[in-house]
């Protein structure tokens, strides 16, 4: 690798790094705001228009406040755990296309990614393991019986969550096999965003939502229960526990479990909107036959992007701001009872079909 190369690399990790930690706090005041506005409140509003530097406000007062270590922690481990949080999050987002990659005039691309790993699902995958381990690390390095209740919780509510998310993923992958021209199939999400493209009977945009709208489901169940949002938020049930695993962090080592939580629900978003509703495909300008400007086509298919997770975002928040806290049976009834069940069914569903009826008929 020469030096140009990796200067583009390094603009690529840069990029979405800037990206990630923009639209945190832009999640962190949205939710806010649409969270007051759905139970009849205000919300922030005096820290600048509209009360969008609020969580800019909350950064700092976390950067100056008091580093409090427990007398009884395992210093080495309530000190990693943060990092182990915050590192996959970020890491998590990197395998996410979020532009249409840019064409040079010497035939070269940019792409809007990270990194494009052929293993990009399973890295995904990797990825979301590893926050479990920053939970129970930090609730048992904390030296306190409530947040080793949270770790422990954590751990029961990753295994049986992790498996019905993974399976969805994987109906996906079959999926695209068989719309696939070569009927090979692929864990590269730039190439999942590349087989969306274009419609089914002239009309429908070939986004995996539809004929997989079941995966969907599933996949945005374990997703909420993966980042730990309410109603599946019993690792920090503050009525019970508490602050949960992070009862004994203050300061910064706080704001980054908190920094995590936005990064994942963001990812986690868009990899939905990638895996189902074709990332960054759209069909605006295609569909009215609109003659689209070079500067616009450059930065619809982010907008496009942005949209569709955002769509998503908008339904963790919801669910937030609507729905009570599951109880711990019912949390466990629900993963083991309902959704790896389901998701094994709909897999074996998606598999027969995609044996037996590949999506290059005429129609497609």
């Amino acid at each position: 690798m020469d030096l140009t190369d990796f200067l583009l690399v390094l603009l690529r990790v840069v990029a979405t790094f800037v990206l990630l930690l923009l639209v945190t706090v832009l999640n962190v005041w949205a939710e806010r705001k649409i969270v007051a506005d759905m139970q009849n409140r205000i919300g922030p509003d005096r820290a600048g228009p509209w009360g969008i530097l609020q969580t800019v406000a909350d950064g700092l007062k976390l950067f100056f406040k008091e580093q409090v270590n427990p007398r009884k922690a395992e210093m080495g481990m309530f000190v990693l755990a943060p990092f182990l949080a915050v590192i996959p999050a970020f890491l998590l987002f990197m395998m996410v296309p979020w532009g249409r990659p840019i064409e040079f005039a010497d035939g070269s691309t940019f792409p809007l990614q990270g990194a494009d790993l052929n293993i990009g699902l399973l890295f995904v995958l990797a990825m979301s393991s590893m926050a479990v381990y920053a939970v129970v690390l930090a609730g048992w390095s904390s030296g306190s019986k409530y947040p080793l209740l949270g770790g422990v919780r954590a751990t029961a509510q990753a295994i049986s969550y992790e498996a019905a998310l993974g399976l969805a993923m994987v109906a996906v992958v079959v999926w695209m096999a068989a719309s696939g021209e070569d009927g090979v199939m692929t864990l590269s999400l730039s190439e999942i965003v590349a087989r969306q493209q274009g419609t089914y009977l002239g009309f429908l945009p070939r986004w995996n939502i539809f004929p997989q709208f079941g995966a969907f489901l599933v996949f945005f169940i374990a997703a909420v229960a993966e980042t730990n949002r309410a109603p599946f938020d019993l690792v920090e049930a503050e009525q019970e526990l508490v602050g949960g695993f992070h009862t004994e962090y203050s300061g910064m080592r706080f704001a980054m479990f908190f920094l995590a939580e936005y990064v994942n629900i963001f990812s986690m978003a868009a990899l939905g909107a990638t895996l189902f509703l074709g990332g960054w495909n759209g069909q605006i300008d295609t569909l009215f036959g609109w003659s689209t400007p070079g500067w616009l086509a450059a930065i619809l298919p982010t907008v496009y992007f942005l949209f569709k997770t955002y769509v998503i975002v908008f339904m963790f928040f919801w669910i937030r701001a609507t729905l009570p806290r599951l109880r711990y049976d019912q949390l466990m009834n629900l993963g083991w009872k309902r959704l790896i069940p389901g998701a094994i069914g709909w897999l074996a569903l998606t598999a027969v079909v995609a044996a037996f009826w590949r999506f290059d008929a005429p129609w497609a």
